[in-house]
């Protein structure tokens, strides 16, 4: 018995055949309750090329390749994000020591050399990475749609907004039992910044992309 998308796909096609438009199919999808997001992408899989048949547009693919130069390029940036974060609560905790905290400096200043060593790394390879993903992508735009990087990106989506949501529980946690500290505040707003800053990025992305398919 054949799948809800392959009856999906077989419909949309045979409609275009007999010349039925985009807007119809849609219009008689919908009122047969297929929604707006299941439809699109078969119906939007068909060029408005004239021609006897259907011409579909390429489709993404997964390759090897893609895959690994997404692993490569999320990875990197996991690794760099944690290690920022990690150099800058040093930073903190080096101009607000805790007085009872013994070989404080000691620890301190062996993990900003182990931050900073894994920054100069890891921050240019995800640049590399990350720029060259962007020209493959310029010159073919269907990659945008890989499967592999949606899932990487609604992944870190995922991980930027727990991350959000920790960060926030601990600190009304430490507001409501009255223990704040300037150290306390500014590893929140690091916490805050580095996992924003990634949620909006993709984010931003996500909605690029849905503009532009």
């Amino acid at each position: 018995m054949a799948s809800g998308s392959q009856e999906l796909e077989r419909f949309v096609y045979e409609a275009l055949v007999r010349g039925e438009s985009k807007a119809s199919i849609t219009a008689a999808l919908a009122s047969a309750g297929w929604r707006d997001d299941q439809t699109r992408g078969v119906i939007d899989a068909y060029a408005d090329t004239p021609f006897v048949v259907p011409v579909p547009r390429p489709r993404a693919s997964v390759s090897a390749r893609e895959a690994f130069l997404y692993l490569v390029l999320f990875a990197s940036l996991y690794f760099a994000a944690w290690h920022l974060g990690s150099l800058l609560f040093d930073l903190i905790e080096r101009a607000w020591p805790d007085p009872a905290e013994e070989y404080a400096a000691y620890r301190i200043a062996r993990s900003i050399r182990w931050s900073t060593a894994a920054l100069i790394i890891a921050f240019p390879v995800f640049a590399f990475v990350s720029n060259y993903v962007a020209k493959d992508v310029a010159r073919h735009p269907i990659k945008r749609l890989s499967p592999v990087r949606r899932w990487l990106t609604y992944l870190t989506l995922f991980v930027a907004a727990a991350v959000l949501i920790g960060d926030m529980t601990t600190l009304v946690f430490n507001v409501l039992g009255g223990e704040l500290t300037t150290r306390f505040l500014l590893k929140v707003v690091v916490v805050a910044l580095i996992a924003g800053s990634a949620f909006a990025w993709y984010l931003h992305d996500l909605r690029r992309e849905e503009v532009d398919a």
